[in-house]
């Protein structure tokens, strides 16, 4: 069992007996706080294989991000749906992730491209204690149709091993559905960091604030709790590349993932 599941797995289980408290949604959810995943992706890539785990979604959506889309249109171009509930009638859901990540604007409407400045940073000071993207711009949340839940992500490297991890901030984190994309995620994001920086992808942290399992999940996580894992499949990319927009979705393979069915429940909107 790699480290990853078995520390993911023992989370839900602490959920099940953790104190219940009400939110947003007006479902109700057990709740943590201050829990942390460090996750080694050199033991495999982290998609969780005691249910499935919609990879494509996941490839899809990091995409849309790196591409500052706001709009689900080039989510739904793809087949991915996970962004439906929260996004208008025309399929804007304002200024989110991607847009702070590539466009952050500025008091005098300039436009920051944080992922970039990161990439061109890790090139030349790979030492900065600066390689820091946040979403959260405090000036546009009232605008965004679900403000960020990751809010924050910084890199490091290590040049002498050629090693580079990343350690993510999550101010909330809906443990049974949420969590495994988030996690997946920015694991395939060091992958592409990585790449692009002539790095090894090492380790993926997870700084979780309120980390929470929703009393409609519980069934849901007894389940998969009775489920042996398997071995973590592994990320294929096919190319070298040289800047972060000639990397497209169909240059990243998904490799011997074996896993249980998938399990559903219902999303707390």
């Amino acid at each position: 069992m790699s480290r990853y599941e078995r520390d993911y797995l023992s989370l839900l289980d602490r959920l099940l007996s953790a104190p219940v408290r009400m939110d947003r949604t007006g479902v109700g959810t057990h709740g943590l706080f201050g829990v942390q995943l460090d996750i080694d992706v050199r033991e495999g890539f982290p998609l969780l294989t005691t249910k499935k785990v919609h990879f494509k979604s996941i490839l899809y959506e990091l995409f849309w991000f790196l591409r500052a889309e706001t709009n689900i249109h080039y989510l739904h171009k793809h087949g991915v749906t996970i962004w439906d509930e929260w996004a208008d009638g025309n399929g804007d859901l304002g200024p989110i992730y991607g847009y702070q990540w590539r466009r952050w604007k500025g008091y005098n409407g300039e436009e920051y491209d944080q992922l970039g400045a990161v990439i061109k940073s890790l090139r030349e000071n790979p030492y900065s204690r600066r390689l820091l993207v946040s979403a959260w711009n405090v000036a546009h949340l009232a605008e965004m149709k679900l403000p960020p839940c990751h809010v924050m992500f910084q890199f490091y490297a290590e040049p002498a091993e050629k090693l580079l991890s990343i350690q993510v901030y999550q101010r909330s984190a809906d443990a049974f559905l949420g969590l495994p994309f988030n996690v997946a995620s920015y694991a395939l994001l060091l992958h592409l960091v990585a790449r692009l920086t002539g790095y090894e992808p090492y380790r993926v942290v997870f700084a979780l604030g309120d980390v929470h399992l929703y009393l409609n999940h519980e069934e849901q996580a007894r389940l998969q709790l009775t489920r042996p894992p398997y071995p973590l499949p592994r990320i294929e990319i096919s190319r070298t590349y040289s800047e972060l927009d000639e990397i497209a979705p169909e240059d990243i393979r998904l490799v011997d993932y074996k896993h249980h069915p998938p399990i559903p429940a219902p999303v707390a909107v």
